[in-house]
């Protein structure tokens, strides 16, 4: 048994059991989509009820964390979970018509470079810093 192993599975510090990514994904690593970390995603109104994911609280805690928008990377950071499990858990709500991926509109880069106009924005909230 190696080092880390341990407290990966809750027999560590603590004592509180941690769940293993793969079985949040249900073993799955790819998504659908591209979710790069800095793309925003926020709860559809109107869509299915939060009430029945109560048996996969990873899903639950990023609908209530969405209602205002939130990176890819802010989530991942927010509900503690790794990046790659962040993008598979909202690649599932996306696909469920449970969240919106802003960005993406018909203005987008195919390639998915950034759309200049934000990344002047951003240079000019930096420069006023």
């Amino acid at each position: 048994m190696g080092a880390g192993t341990a407290a990966a599975d809750g027999g560590g510090r603590g004592g509180s059991a941690r769940v293993r990514p793969y079985t949040i994904t249900g073993g799955r690593t790819r998504v659908h989509r591209e979710l790069n970390v800095e793309t925003l995603v926020s709860v559809l109104t109107g869509g299915p009820s939060v009430r029945r994911l109560r048996t996969r609280p990873e899903l639950a805690a990023i609908c209530e964390l969405c209602v205002r928008p939130h990176s890819v990377a802010e989530v991942s950071a927010l509900i503690r979970v790794p990046l790659g499990v962040a993008r598979v858990l909202i690649g599932d709500l996306v696909d469920q018509g449970r969240l919106r991926v802003h960005g993406l509109g018909p203005d987008a880069d195919p390639n998915g470079s950034p759309d200049k106009v934000l990344l002047e924005r951003v240079l000019g909230g930096l420069r006023r810093l």
